[in-house]
């Protein structure tokens, strides 16, 4: 059962700042939400997309969150990635009705976390809860998250997250998980909204290859932007190709001293217009394609903290991501 409502269990919102700011093993993040809920046999054929079912069947989100848990996740990410104030506008859906269904997604993410402790015990290592910022592109629903370059000043963007963010903050999550950002200018509004809630979170980009982010911008100036801004705990990149994942830790980790998150997608690409992931032939088991390219050890080993999946990667990838993980001897 979903919804119990409630302070949020276990830790205060900065202790998993703290353990990043600590020499320990790595954490493991979940994976695709959505990719979870499909599986499931959720339909999230719709500009929602997995926010839809915050609507429609929030049990499916809490049972997803849990699936990931189980798998050895230490990191739900809330279901808010797509939910907007004007995403919901748009389906008739009021201010009111639009903060509670967010702060929901928080909720239910907490209450899988529970649920998991409940089962496990209180051996094994700290659970926590990301609430998710999507890009403005998200909002737009036709793929702008992977192109970037929105013809928005920075302080237009401030604008459009700045309700979304305080109320996902003050909703209870451990951090902020400000995802999928393709341009620079959106970077540079997140980190001053941080400030101006008082809140943290990890900045993590979507980048087009091994140097730049989505909009063309080189990753170096994005990482110094996210380094500057006292607001971000850590930084990284997601939604991402595997293949390019070495080479963006190798230009990112000179420009900060900020923990390096990575959560790459499954190698595969969105098709907007069919609202799909497509894959080569030759690649069509993506379940294995996942496992194969996610290459969670060596990415610790060049200085990743917190490790994941994004989109297409299944509960039994990170399984095995956690496992490679906690086999490595040092932890690291």
């Amino acid at each position: 059962m979903v919804g119990g409502g409630g302070a949020i269990a276990q830790h205060p919102a900065d202790t998993l700042g703290r353990l990043l700011a600590e020499d320990t093993a790595p954490i493991v993040l979940d994976g695709g939400l959505a990719t979870q809920l499909e599986a499931q046999g959720a339909d999230l054929s719709d500009a929602l997309w997995s926010a839809r079912l915050l609507l429609e069947d929030p049990e499916e989100i809490f049972r997803a969150h849990l699936a990931f848990f189980r798998a050895g996740a230490q990191v739900a990410i809330t279901a808010s990635y797509q939910a907007t104030f004007q995403g919901f506008a748009a389906r008739g859906i009021d201010r009111d009705d639009a903060e509670a269904l967010l702060r929901l997604s928080v909720r239910l993410a907490d209450d899988a976390r529970r649920r998991w402790l409940e089962e496990r015990g209180e051996a094994g290592p700290p659970l926590f809860v990301a609430a998710s910022v999507g890009p403005y592109g998200a909002m737009l629903a036709d793929g702008s998250e992977f192109r970037g370059r929105y013809g928005l000043t920075v302080e237009e963007l401030v604008d459009f997250h700045r309700e979304r963010m305080a109320v996902l903050a003050d909703a209870g999550p451990d951090l902020l998980a400000c995802e999928t950002i393709p341009e620079l200018e959106e970077a540079v509004a997140i980190g001053r909204l941080l400030d101006e809630i008082g809140t943290t979170a990890w900045l993590s980009f979507s980048c087009r290859d091994g140097g730049h982010l989505r909009s063309g911008v080189p990753i170096e100036e994005a990482i110094a932007v996210a380094d500057a801004a006292d607001g971000v705990v850590a930084v990284g990149v997601n939604c991402t190709a595997p293949e390019h994942v070495d080479e963006l830790l190798a230009r990112a980790r000179p420009g900060t001293r900020k923990p390096l998150v990575v959560y790459p997608n499954s190698g595969e690409r969105w098709n907007a217009d069919d609202r799909a992931w497509t894959i080569a032939p030759a690649e069509a088991d993506v379940e294995r394609t996942a496992v194969d390219r996610i290459s969670a050890r060596r990415w610790s080993d060049e200085g990743a903290r917190l490790i994941g999946g994004c989109c297409r990667v299944s509960p039994a990838a990170i399984a095995a991501m956690a496992a490679e993980l906690h086999a490595t001897p040092s932890g690291r």
